[in-house]
């Protein structure tokens, strides 16, 4: 029999839970670690129609990225993801800025890996950026379709420096602070999720081009391998991603 807590000690294993950023909430967020699964599904967020498919498939537990539970609650109020995902008895693992940093498997080296990167690693002067080579120097504009047709996205923002592309720093979600990391780290392209409007200026500034895929673009990549790599420890278990997930964001 696999429980809830197996499986999250699974993930602790390769993306530690106390790991995870000070102001971060990940771990088991509702259920119980006793608890016996046979399927699961696998999102990014944990949503109400992530809780709907959850229950029409019969799991006991969902996978998320994102937490249920981030900051303290006043309520739950009838309605709300939180509120089915305790009627409904469904136990919940979020890993959030663990699975960020892993240098193991993770969110970002799931990013690298589909970008086609090699020579992944953690910036040496933090934890949240890593840096990777391109596989050949590039310009922004090669580089810019490289990502949207790897990560089959509708779109992306990005500048274009003028400077040819050979080592990338990147931050998946919402991770344009780290372009000041990449800036003296020597980058010469930043990719992330999200990137305020100072952050983009800085880059200008400082001559490197930037890529803004997103937030759910830059981290989605990582469901579906986080669901082949829990199949393969517990084959009797059936991890699900989630069908047709989406931010409902369209880009024209």
């Amino acid at each position: 029999m696999t429980t809830v807590k197996d499986i999250y000690d699974y993930i602790d294993s390769f993306a530690p839970f106390d790991t995870q950023e000070s102001y971060d909430n990940a771990g088991i967020l509702t259920g119980s670690p006793q608890d016996s699964v046979t399927r699961a599904l696998i999102a990014l967020d944990i949503t109400t129609s992530v809780v709907r498919e959850a229950d029409k498939i019969n799991a006991q537990l969902i996978v998320s990225h994102h937490p249920i539970i981030f900051r303290p609650i006043k309520s739950v109020m009838k309605g709300t993801a939180l509120y089915a995902l305790v009627q409904k008895g469904i136990s919940a693992i979020c890993a959030h800025t663990n699975l960020d940093k892993s240098q193991e498997f993770g969110v970002n080296t799931a990013l690298a890996d589909i970008m086609g990167l090699k020579n992944r690693r953690v910036s040496d002067k933090g934890e949240l950026l890593f840096t990777a080579e391109t596989s050949s120097s590039m310009t922004a504009e090669k580089f810019a379709q490289l990502i949207k047709e790897s990560l089959s996205l509708e779109g992306i923002g990005y500048t274009d420096s003028g400077r040819m592309i050979s080592k990338v720093g990147f931050c998946s979600g919402a991770g344009g602070e780290e372009i000041f990391t990449a800036v003296s780290d020597g980058c010469d392209a930043f990719v992330t999720g999200e990137m305020k409007h100072h952050e983009i200026i800085f880059a200008n500034e400082n001559n490197i081009s930037v890529f803004i895929l997103g937030h759910f673009g830059s981290e989605n990549v990582v469901i579906r391998p986080l669901a082949e790599k829990l199949s393969e420890r517990f084959p009797e278990v059936e991890f699900i991603v989630m069908p047709n997930d989406t931010d409902g964001v369209t880009v024209i």
